[in-house]
């Protein structure tokens, strides 16, 4: 047995392992092959996952400061290639990988997130047709949002001073590939609508590879064209091409030179129709003008015209009998005032307070005297009621009865006595009489049959 002092504790163990992993230069730049799973992005930017095949797994992580640099959003599934170290993770003890750099295996890394941010725009409703702004018709100053020295900014200017040369035009130089590209074209989006002075914007570049027009399919762009209040034309590549932001913009133009076709009408257009109206309203003019001489020639030929004279003695005379007509009216109509006056007047005499209230006197004293009627007959109905009562009353009053000589005898404890057999011998019995009591005792008691007092 071994001395405790030779003993390794697991934390030297662990360091000694590490430090084994570290100094191996073949386990500092791997480039991995595998299919991800267990994947989790934490809240704090970190990415947590599992590498594996068909016959093994490693767990591995990526950190905030390299995964923000992902073209794509790494899922549970998905092929990938890896390049990073391998370390170990000291409080678990734990060998894994730490992921410097990945990308889609089999699948290039943009276009898997041009799709991807393409999905994800769409949910958001980016796409929609609800948010697209209309194109003005007649645009006053338009900003063309490109490359100062690119093909596409000549082509632009060319069609619209072409088509439409009283539009005011201003190039907002922005760079159109590149790291900076995004920023770029974002913040000039954002000063044009902060300035207000556009009312359309066309942002775009000529033809590229996907790299070259990757500026167009980033989330800051989309946000910036999505944001913005003047309208937006897409005009990036080539027809073939197709960009987030056309998705995104309010009109997509196959072609910069398309954008200036699609921002402005034709002047051999609009000088077309201005003819076409010119010649309307000339033949429209002149159709009125000749109605206005014909209605003008049988005004003439009028008999107000022809004679004046006999007219104005007819007209005078009609406003006689109008004016014998008027008069009449006027004064039916304050007759019947007046008489509807005096009937108002009447009525408003018959209804003055003092007349109501001796009215009501009247029938006061009316319903008075009914009152005092009624309550005589009622008083003299139920005296007479109220008289015979008392005389039934007496007739069946056991004091009527005990006046001729009956009485009536109770128990000592106050019991009415009704029979012989609810007394005894020698009890004290109480006896009421019509002017007084007998208190009695009684010393003999006899029980007498029917008929046998007769």
């Amino acid at each position: 047995m071994q001395l405790v002092n030779s003993y390794l504790t697991v934390t030297a163990l662990t360091k000694y392992i590490k430090r084994k992993f570290e100094s191996d230069a073949h386990l500092k730049d791997i480039w991995l092959q595998g299919e991800i799973s267990n994947f989790k992005h934490h809240s704090r930017g970190h990415m947590y996952l599992t590498i594996k095949d068909d016959n093994a797994r490693i767990q591995a992580v990526m950190f905030a400061g390299n995964n923000r640099r992902l073209k794509f959003t790494p899922e549970n599934g998905m092929k990938v290639l890896i390049k990073g170290e391998i370390g170990v993770f000291e409080p678990f003890g734990q060998y894994q990988l730490y992921i410097q750099q990945m990308e889609p295996d089999g699948l290039g890394s943009l276009y898997m997130a041009y799709e991807q941010l393409k999905e994800k725009l769409h949910k958001l409703g980016y796409f929609d047709e609800t948010y697209k702004q209309p194109i003005p018709a007649y645009p006053r100053h338009i900003g063309i949002m490109t490359s100062p020295t690119g093909a596409a900014v000549r082509d632009i200017i060319t069609t619209l001073k072409r088509r439409y040369p009283i539009a005011q035009t201003t190039v907002v130089p922005v760079l159109v590939q590149g790291s900076n590209a995004t920023e770029s074209i974002a913040d000039a989006i954002k000063r044009a609508n902060e300035k207000d002075v556009f009312d359309l914007l066309i942002v775009g570049r000529g033809g590229g590879s996907i790299e070259e027009l990757w500026a167009f399919n980033e989330e800051i762009t989309a946000q910036a064209i999505f944001n913005s209040s003047i309208p937006v034309i897409s005009a990036v590549g080539h027809e073939t091409d197709t960009t987030i932001s056309d998705y995104v913009a309010d009109v997509r133009a196959p072609t910069p030179t398309g954008a200036a076709e699609i921002a402005v009408p034709s002047q051999l257009e609009l000088i077309e129709k201005l003819d076409n109206s010119r010649r309307y309203l000339t033949n429209m003019m002149n159709q009125w003008i000749s109605h206005a001489g014909q209605h003008l020639n049988r005004v003439k030929q009028s008999y107000a015209f022809r004679y004046p004279e006999q007219l104005m003695k007819q007209k005078e005379q009609e406003l006689d009998k109008q004016v014998d007509r008027l008069e009449k009216m006027a004064d039916m109509k304050w007759r019947l005032k007046r008489d509807a006056f005096v009937q108002m007047n009447t009525r408003l005499a018959a209804s003055h307070p003092k007349q109501q209230l001796s009215y009501a006197e009247k029938e006061l004293g009316q319903y008075q005297k009914q009152l005092k009627d009624r309550m005589n007959s009622y008083l003299e109905k139920n005296t007479d009621r109220l008289q015979t009562a008392i005389e039934k009353l007496s007739l069946l009053s056991p004091l009527e009865t005990m006046k001729r000589g009956y009485a009536i005898t109770y128990h000592s404890a106050g019991g009415l006595v009704k029979s012989v057999d609810h007394v005894s011998l020698n009890d004290h019995i109480a006896v009421k009489l019509a002017d007084g009591s007998l208190d009695c005792h009684v010393m003999d008691k006899k029980e007498e049959t029917d008929g046998a007092g007769e």
